[in-house]
């Protein structure tokens, strides 16, 4: 995994841009008839970043969250201020190697789960060093 982060410097001097919204929500299922306005008004940091001094950026790589739709090359947006709690999706740092992966419990010990099968659980208690860095709340890829 990559990592990528915004220097401290431009976190405290982020300036709300606001991109054009469409003021109606758009339909998924059947259509439905739309109008032709906008409203300027929505802030894509303001949606997705709640915490700008602890919030970064992380590239993935790899397949193994595949199915917690996060896909290989996606753009992470990662809070360390977040409570890593299970269930979550977190970053860990094992051995000092990133991997992202589902923290759970089973019986009395801690595990990071991927969301492909074709990926094992681990086990944190084989590690000798392990530090959960952060929480995934966001995760941006191309259609």
């Amino acid at each position: 995994m990559e990592f990528t982060e915004l220097p401290l410097s431009l976190k405290s001097k982020l300036l709300p841009v606001p991109l054009p919204l469409a003021n109606e929500y758009i339909a998924a299922g059947f259509p439905s008839p739309a109008d032709d306005y906008t409203d300027f008004g929505i802030d894509l940091n303001e949606h997705l970043i709640k915490h700008p001094s602890s919030t970064f950026f992380l590239r993935v790589s790899g397949y193994s969250m595949t199915n917690a739709g996060i896909n290989d090359g996606d753009l992470l947006i990662v809070d360390r201020s977040i409570h890593p709690h299970l269930g979550r999706i977190v970053v860990v740092i094992l051995d000092g190697s990133f991997t992202l992966k589902r923290l759970v419990k089973y019986k009395e010990s801690l595990y990071l789960e991927a969301e492909n099968p074709e990926y094992p659980r681990i086990n944190l208690s084989l590690y000798e060093n392990v530090e959960i860095w952060g929480v995934a709340i966001h995760s941006i890829h191309s259609l």
